[in-house]
């Protein structure tokens, strides 16, 4: 039986941090053994708002060098960089000819970054989640694994597949486009903030203490912690709505010490922040120590990294080109012989 196909990938802007493994790529690692799985670091996706050049190349390469180091197997899923696979392109603008306008004003995060950009908002990104739905697409995705926040630019890819191209070029015995479903992963799906428990963890928040970077050494992750937003309560708890922070961090623990939620609870009901925050910070410090370890072997090896990215670059385009083709012939464009 073929293996069902799992997209999905991050941007490389900014440090990739627990959040981000936690909730996405930590899942990805355990798909991989059980799923076809493609990766992908979305620079494209990263110039949609203003971007340092000379930081995009480096962090991309990082980026990459952290799936890897988190334990994405390029024996086993295909590792690639968005940009180098230009059919994304391609795809893209080919869907926003045939995605109405008034889609796009809807989305929910357009409104939100545009109030912050305000009359420098750029055409990208408004049109950031028909390039989503173009990568999504571009390999018949089976499952694209998504948090809350995502769910609404999965909503659209699945919509431009069945009702923009499916419906209008393509049959239902033979559909041109694989409409894909969402993959939610509920466990560590939201880390939230260090300084806001109601906040997701984010790479762009200004404060650096809201978040613990993968590659934080030991002692910015102790100094984070201690400083991380509490309460005034003795003992930790699930569950109780007052206490998002309590939540987090305990959700946190319960992670990357391995004990899951109930013996977490269990272990930590009668425990004071000042006994808590300590045991948080050797737990996360002994949970990315690895991963920082394989992440330095890999940045030192250049040539082997490029290798992974090259490879994956080529099996991803394989992929992404028999797509891009079906749906050239589909739309009418000329193909000489």
């Amino acid at each position: 039986m073929n293996k069902k196909r799992v997209l999905s990938g991050v941007q490389p802007t900014g440090e990739l941090h627990i959040g981000n493994w936690l909730g996405a790529i930590r899942n990805w690692v355990e798909l991989q053994k059980t799923h076809e799985t493609f990766v992908c670091v979305v620079d494209l996706h990263a110039i949609t708002v203003p971007h340092d050049p000379a930081l995009l190349a480096k962090e991309t390469l990082s980026t990459a060098a952290l799936y890897i180091a988190c334990g994405m197997d390029p024996k086993i899923s295909s590792i690639f960089i968005q940009s180098q696979i230009s059919a994304h392109s391609e795809l893209c603008w080919i869907l926003n000819c045939l995605t109405p306008l008034n889609w796009m004003e809807r989305m929910i995060q357009f409104k939100e970054k545009s109030i912050k950009q305000g009359d420098n908002v750029s055409i990208g990104l408004l049109d950031y989640p028909v390039l989503m739905a173009a990568d999504i697409l571009l390999y018949d995705a089976d499952l694209v694994p998504v948090g809350e926040d995502q769910k609404q630019h999965l909503e659209l890819a699945r919509d431009i597949a069945q009702q923009r191209i499916n419906s209008r070029f393509g049959s239902e015995e033979q559909p041109i486009l694989k409409v894909p479903s969402p993959l939610i992963i509920k466990e560590g799906a939201k880390v939230m903030s260090l300084i806001d428990g109601n906040k997701k963890m984010s790479k762009s928040e200004p404060n650096e203490g809201s978040r613990i970077a993968l590659l934080d050494p030991p002692e910015v992750i102790a100094k984070k912690i201690k400083r991380a937003k509490t309460d005034s309560f003795i003992g930790l708890e699930f569950g109780n709505k007052e206490r998002p922070e309590t939540e987090n961090l305990l959700s946190i623990y319960a992670i990357l010490s391995g004990l899951g939620k109930e013996k977490a609870a269990k272990d930590c009901e009668s425990m004071g922040w000042g006994t808590f925050k300590p045991l948080l910070t050797e737990v996360t410090i002994d949970a990315l120590r690895p991963i920082q370890e394989k992440y330095v072997e890999l940045i030192k090896d250049p040539t082997e990294l490029n290798k992974i990215l090259n490879d994956g670059r080529r099996s991803a385009s394989e992929v992404a080109e028999l797509t891009l083709e079906k749906v050239r012939r589909a739309l009418g464009f000329f193909n000489a012989v």
